[in-house]
Formats: C-alpha cells, sequence, structure tokens
C-alpha cells in the first residue's frame, strides 16, 4: 500500500474546492461528461467515481458489455483525479481557487491497463490512489470494479504535474 502521511489522512477539503473539482472533471472535461463519469469520494488519499452502463458505452463486438476504451479512459481520469486530490492536499496554504489552477498543468505520461474479466454490471465504480507525488512526476494506481464489487480491471499511471 502506498505510505499516505498522517497530515494527508485528517486533511478536509473545503465545499469550494470539491465542488470546483467536480465542476473541472464531470462538466468541463467534455469527454468525462460522454462517459457519464460521476465522482462519489474526494479525499486527500483516495477518489472514487461510478459509471452507469448505457447503450453507448458498449463494444462493437460484444453487446452486453462496456468497451475496453472506456474502462481505460475512466481510469486514466480517476488517476489525474487522484493526483488532482494529492496536490490539494498539499498546498492546503493556498485559497481553493489557486489551487485548482495548478491541474491545467496536469497531463497523462504513461498508462498501463491489465482487463481481468469481461465488463459486465449495470454500473461500475472506480477508485483511485496516488501512490507517490513528486514535484514533476505523480504516479498512481486505479481499480474498476462491477456494482457486486467484483474487480474487472486495474490500472497504474504517471502523470506530469508541473
Amino acid at each position: 500500500m502506498p505510505h499516505h502521511p498522517k497530515a494527508a489522512e485528517s486533511i478536509a477539503f473545503e465545499d469550494e474546492f470539491i465542488n470546483g473539482v467536480k465542476n473541472i472533471f464531470e462538466e468541463m472535461i467534455v469527454f468525462n461528461r460522454m462517459l457519464g463519469l460521476q465522482i462519489t469520494q474526494i479525499a486527500p488519499t483516495q477518489v472514487k467515481a461510478r459509471i452507469n452502463m448505457r447503450n453507448e458505452l458498449v463494444g462493437h463486438y460484444a453487446y452486453n458489455r462496456i468497451h475496453g476504451g472506456v474502462i481505460s479512459a475512466g481510469l486514466d481520469a480517476m488517476g489525474g483525479l487522484a493526483v488532482m486530490a494529492a496536490i490539494g492536499a498539499r498546498h492546503m496554504d493556498e485559497l481553493p481557487s489557486q489551487r485548482l489552477q495548478r491541474f491545467a498543468k496536469l497531463g497523462t505520461i504513461d498508462l498501463r491497463i491489465d482487463y481481468l474479466r469481461p465488463g459486465i454490471s449495470e454500473w461500475f465504480e472506480l477508485r483511485a490512489e496516488v501512490m507517490r507525488l513528486g514535484s514533476r512526476v505523480a504516479s498512481t494506481r486505479m481499480e474498476f470494479l462491477a456494482a457486486d464489487g467484483k474487480l474487472l480491471s486495474t490500472g497504474s499511471a504517471a502523470y506530469i504535474v508541473s
């Protein structure tokens, strides 16, 4: 498991910060909006979201399962969200609006997805946590789960943060 400083676990984000992150993530990032990605938890050490199964998200040849590209894009987005939360926690001395501006520089530099089982479910939970937040690069680990809690896919990624 990643090492989280005790201080990070006790940080409580302001409503302004959480609402700002949700607005960026769910509304301003058009692809996330198309996926229907909805944030369910933003904490300094872990983020969670949900995607409801819809016809637009299925693969061409598998009519009842979510497309692998949707899984990959969702997990990449979640890794970025986890980095946003970790950066937000690191800079609590700044105003929420200042911390939100830091996210413009965030970008994926490496992404690996392991598809463990077919993506069949009414809805899916996505989770991500930061393994290491450096001054330039952040490393994350992500999970894609079915409604019954079964692990369907895992991911790991690196993001440029400066």
